[in-house]
């Protein structure tokens, strides 16, 4: 096995049991490796810290299996890591049935980096983002199947980070037949179309599965603004909950029609509570704004603005922008449920970015809750990056509203 040496003081963060070891942490490499593989990773006097993936052409330039000396990366390492990873779902989630979907392993967070695999009733979904993924691509799909009894596996790794780890994106069948355009899921008792070969992600944000049912919560009586609404998730629990009225806005003609197929599968095929709008969010909220709408509750959820940290000045912006006009469209006591998705913001910089928002409005605010990712999408202690969901419940104070 070579080794990868690292520069004196550089261990900390591996001591720590941070997954990550990125190129300047580096001294020497010893030995021959190919991208992938695993490499023994020792201090600058030799001392063994982990067991990693090797990827020469990334900045994270090793991603650690396992801390442990004595134990080896390879088909029966995998095997015990997948199925533990599937145990903690079968807790989180004891009562999903054959239609459910959900996330059954998260990377790093679940201790295998680089692999995500989702279900979509009987599908498998899987991104392989590293280059360590990519090395046990086979006997991963090999295990999967194996432990899941699912015999149609669909890959997603069309994805930009594949790009930093000198892959190219990836699409297609991996194991047994092309999936459906449409397969039919059930997610807190609403049934939705989702497309794994063309939408978003893996085909759904899965990551928002107990956000959703928080907004129906909320919805009861309201007129609601959902923005970015996709293919209808927020939208239709926002019915179901009693939404007095709900208008969504996307700029994609594709999801919009998406939306319309899962209202109706819900029965919900009311015309006058929800229209659908397509048009770019930006605009369509300052031609709210011009034309004096208002409603009770607005949901924004936009794209990853920030997927680094270079992005962040300019995601700031953008956060800035549509939280400032969602502020101005809200009613006295409403609420404007408001999210990031961006790894690269954290939760005290998206408050920060709010709160600047709700000043420039002239608005005072309360949060009323914190929302972040599905617990299907865990993050491990030892790797805070794994949080990348935040979201935050607001109330308008109705007397300081001007």
């Amino acid at each position: 096995m070579a080794v990868l040496v690292l520069k004196p003081g550089r261990e900390k963060s591996v001591l720590r049991h941070h997954p990550w070891i990125y190129s300047g942490a580096v001294a020497a490499l010893r030995g021959t490796v190919q991208p992938g593989e695993t490499v023994e990773v020792v201090s600058s006097q030799g001392e063994f810290l982990a067991k990693a993936a090797y990827s020469p052409m990334s900045q994270i330039v090793a991603r650690v299996w396992t801390w442990d000396k004595e134990e080896v990366v390879g088909p029966e390492f995998l095997y015990r890591k997948l199925a533990r990873s599937f145990e903690t779902r079968t807790f989180i989630f004891p009562e999903i049935g054959c239609n459910g979907a959900l996330r059954l392993v998260h990377a790093e967070s679940d201790g295998l980096p680089g692999i995500i695999v989702d279900r979509y009733a009987d599908i498998l979904v899987v991104q392989f983002l590293s280059a360590g993924a990519e090395f046990w691509r086979e006997i991963l799909l090999d295990l999967l199947t194996k432990l899941t009894g699912i015999s149609i596996v669909y890959e997603r790794s069309d994805v930009d980070v594949r790009r930093l780890e000198g892959l190219s994106e990836k699409t297609g069948v991996l194991r047994g037949v092309e999936p459906p355009e449409k397969i039919l899921i059930e997610e807190n008792g609403l049934l939705l179309y989702v497309d794994v070969r063309n939408g978003h992600k893996t085909g759904y944000y899965l990551d928002q599965r107990r956000n959703r049912v928080r907004v129906r919560e909320y919805s009861k009586g309201r007129d609601v603004l959902d923005c970015f609404c996709y293919t209808g998730g927020f939208s239709i629990n926002a019915i179901n909950g009693g939404a007095k009225s709900v208008l969504a806005v996307d700029s994609s003609v594709d999801a919009l029609e998406r939306a319309r197929e899962n209202l109706n599968l819900n029965q919900q095929a009311d015309s006058v509570k929800i229209s659908w709008h397509e048009g770019d969010v930006f605009l369509v909220l300052r031609n709210l704004r011009d034309r004096d709408a208002s409603f009770d509750m607005i949901v924004l959820d936009p794209p990853k603005f920030a997927p680094t940290i270079s992005h962040v000045e300019r995601a700031a912006r953008g956060y800035k922008d549509i939280n400032l006009l969602a502020f101005k469209l809200l009613r006295p006591g409403g609420l404007l449920v408001t999210f990031s998705c961006s790894g690269g913001v954290s939760e005290e910089l998206f408050q920060k970015i709010v709160a600047g928002a709700a000043l420039d409005a002239g608005v005072h605010a309360q949060i009323l809750e914190r929302l972040g990712q599905s617990p299907d999408h865990p993050v491990a202690l030892n790797f805070p990056e794994g949080t990348y969901l935040k979201g935050l419940v607001l109330m308008a104070d109705s007397e300081q509203l001007r």
